[in-house]
């Protein structure tokens, strides 16, 4: 039997049809737990629908990952990878339901809610995944902020479209310099994101390294570059011209890389854990999703 009994579900309440999707997996999920909980800032929206549930228990977002055996998140990419800069620091798994346009790291299809019935006879696995812990410091060498990503860092401009000049070294050891519209740094996981979309490899979340993908590089010899996730890898802004880049992570926080200043991308040693119910490989969700 499954030890997991205590289970949120995350997702945006304020649209209609994610709503309505939470509520049926919600009722599909009482039968065979007691409490469902929900994000207290959504018990409005719920209470205005008439789709509030007796088993529902409207708790702190924070409290939602702290105290969950598992997050229900609802929707594509987006919401799994921002369950998963919240759920990993407490090793809370996370399952995917896709409502998406391609929802990778999801696990199910809205048409596939009987299968929840597995994970509470303990027919499940856990798939972990490499995250990276990105750093900034200044040309000073004293460190201004860290964050974690499940999918990447991206070094850019920002909303304008002009080239910019990139270091990347490993270790303090020169590897290049770019003149480019960017750099993204990729977990494998973050393989089939941005860095795909830029020209990187699609790579088996097994393996354990890091892609370094420029982003329309001013070179006819400039290419992804695949590293042992053991590398520490700093991206240096040199670019004279603009007075601040930008470095995103995952697509949601943005810090400001001044001239001087160096991205500092490691492994982390926090691991996303993603819920398995199904037996696809690697290869055939790809062949699913037509990533090829």
């Amino acid at each position: 039997m499954s030890d997991i009994k205590k289970i949120s579900i995350v997702t945006n309440y304020n649209i209609q049809e994610k709503l309505t999707a939470a509520m049926t997996v919600a009722d599909k999920l009482s039968q065979f737990v007691e409490k469902v909980y929900i994000p207290v800032q959504y018990k409005d929206r719920i209470m205005r629908a008439h789709q509030h549930r007796k088993f529902f228990v409207y708790i702190p977002l924070e409290e939602v990952y702290d105290s969950s055996d598992l997050v229900v998140g609802i929707g594509g990419d987006g919401v799994m990878l921002e369950a998963a800069r919240r759920a990993t620091p407490a090793a809370i798994p996370i399952l995917g339901i896709n409502m998406g346009r391609v929802g990778y790291m999801t696990e199910l299809e809205m048409t596939e809610l009987d299968l929840l019935e597995k994970i509470f006879e303990g027919d499940y696995y856990l798939d972990e995944r490499a995250m990276l812990r990105v750093e900034i410091r200044s040309n000073n060498g004293s460190s201004k902020f860290t964050a974690y990503a499940l999918n990447e860092a991206v070094v850019a401009n920002g909303s304008t479209a002009r080239i910019i000049d990139l270091q990347l070294s490993d270790s303090g050891r020169l590897v290049s310099e770019y003149r480019a519209d960017g750099l993204v740094i990729a977990t494998p996981t973050g393989s089939t994101a941005y860095s795909l979309s830029a020209g990187g490899p699609i790579i088996d979340p097994k393996l354990s390294c890091f892609c370094v993908t420029p982003i329309c590089p001013h070179s006819l010899i400039a290419r992804p570059l695949i590293f042992p996730d053991s590398a520490v890898l700093e991206v240096k802004n040199i670019c004279v011209r603009e007075k601040v880049l930008h470095l995103t992570v995952d697509g949601r926080a943005t810090f400001d890389l001044y001239f001087g200043d160096t991205a500092i991308i490691t492994r982390s040693a926090l691991q996303a854990k993603l819920l398995r119910i199904k037996n696809d490989d690697f290869y055939s969700k790809i062949r699913m999703k037509k990533f090829v």
